[in-house]
């Protein structure tokens, strides 16, 4: 069976996931150290996440997608290359698995109230559903939206998907976009390293 990643993809990926699943650790002497209690209180959750998109197999789409909370929404922006013209949807799906070299490990669109999927500005729709990006005559997309009362903790391990086509944002169960052209995990960002 032939695999999407390739030893340095595969490595990059490993490290991403690391990254996701990390803990803060607490030491020994915290424990016992009179009335010291490691609690949830005391892990910082993360404002800010950010995912690297790969190409599926026969593809050679690729971006970058970050996010930042902003009270109870989040700021999402990206860049995109290699699309064909217009609009591509978008979307956040289950899960953060980058096995199958169609994408379709990542299973369907976030949708953890079971709605069905809709606009990114419809009453009910899928938690993941945002949309369209589009892309220019170059083939490239670059796009700002913000993401209604969603937190970017929640999303931590999921993916972000993009699409070959457009998604007409009513079609069941996923807007007939057509086939994952590229995708990435979604991780915690390291706020240091900037945009």
């Amino acid at each position: 069976m032939k695999r999407f990643f390739t030893p340095t993809l595969f490595t990059l990926a490993f490290t991403s996931l690391a990254a996701c699943l990390a803990i803060p650790s607490v030491s020994t002497a915290d424990h016992h150290e009179e009335g010291a209690h490691a609690t949830t209180a005391d892990v910082d959750i993360p404002k800010q996440a950010v995912a690297v998109l790969f190409p599926t197999e026969g593809n050679d789409v690729r971006g970058v997608v970050l996010m930042e909370q902003k009270g109870s929404d989040i700021a999402l922006r990206g860049k995109v290359i290699n699309l064909t013209p217009g609009k591509h949807g978008f979307h956040i799906h289950q899960y953060g698995d980058l096995r199958s070299v169609d994408g379709k490990s990542a299973g369907g669109h976030y949708a953890p109230e079971g709605h069905d999927h809709g606009g990114p500005d419809s009453d009910a729709r899928h938690a993941g559903d945002l949309g369209n990006i589009t892309a220019d005559q170059e083939g490239v997309a670059e796009f700002s939206m913000t993401v209604k009362k969603q937190k970017v903790h929640l999303l931590l391990g999921r993916a972000i998907v993009v699409h070959g086509g457009e998604d007409d944002l009513k079609s069941q169960p996923s807007g007939n976009a057509g086939p994952r052209v590229s995708l990435g995990v979604i991780g915690v960002a390291n706020e240091e390293h900037g945009s």
